[in-house]
């Protein structure tokens, strides 16, 4: 199965730590290399627009999805290789889902960590097939994995669908994880309920 565009959720926000940054390069210099396409959030800042400009950089390509008043703030990246815009975050969120064949997530803040768990839900309510990655860039994400399995052991997740969310630790690791997973089969997970 072929896997072109990995859809990227990530922090666009400019103020913060430099190791963040260098996890953001990497991806986007790497998904060049391997001829992967970006999908993220159109942004010009952040980890958002250091991934996009290393992408582009390198010779690859970056769509950005982006509402129409993000626009009129002035927001977006102006060089992606692709714009599409939306009415509202809504219809962005699905749209860089639908263009996409797989999730990483880097380091984010709310809007980061609430397009993470749309997908997630998405995905145990048996709507979305594809990978989802979540690179732990300095131990960012210690705490999710530790509620995570917290949430296992108190069968609020139950052992099943453990496997929903896949966490790594370099760039590396999350497109290997990407290109190798399997998609969920969609109709026998909702005959099993």
């Amino acid at each position: 199965m072929a896997r072109n565009n990995v859809c990227v959720f990530c922090a666009s926000g400019d103020h913060v730590p430099s190791i963040f940054k260098e996890c953001a390069r990497q991806l986007g210099f790497l998904c060049a290399k391997k001829g992967i396409g970006i999908v993220n959030g159109a942004g010009n800042m952040g980890l958002m627009g250091t991934m996009s400009d290393a992408c582009l950089s390198a010779g690859g390509q970056v769509t950005g999805v982006i509402p129409q008043f993000m626009i009129e703030h002035g927001w977006q990246h102006k060089e992606l290789t692709r714009l599409v815009v939306t009415k509202d975050m809504a219809e962005r969120k699905q749209t860089m889902r639908d263009l996409s064949d797989g999730v990483i997530t880097l380091a984010g803040g709310c809007g980061t960590m609430e397009e993470l768990w749309e997908t997630i839900t998405a995905k145990q309510l048996h709507l979305y097939a594809h990978p989802i990655i979540v690179i732990n860039t300095d131990g960012f994400y210690n705490p999710i994995r530790q509620w995570w399995q917290q949430c296992v052991d108190s069968r609020f997740i139950r052992q099943e669908t453990n496997g929903l969310v896949t966490f790594v630790d370099t760039p590396e690791q999350a497109l290997e994880e990407f290109l190798s997973q399997p998609d969920m089969d969609l109709n026998q997970a909702l005959e099993r309920g």
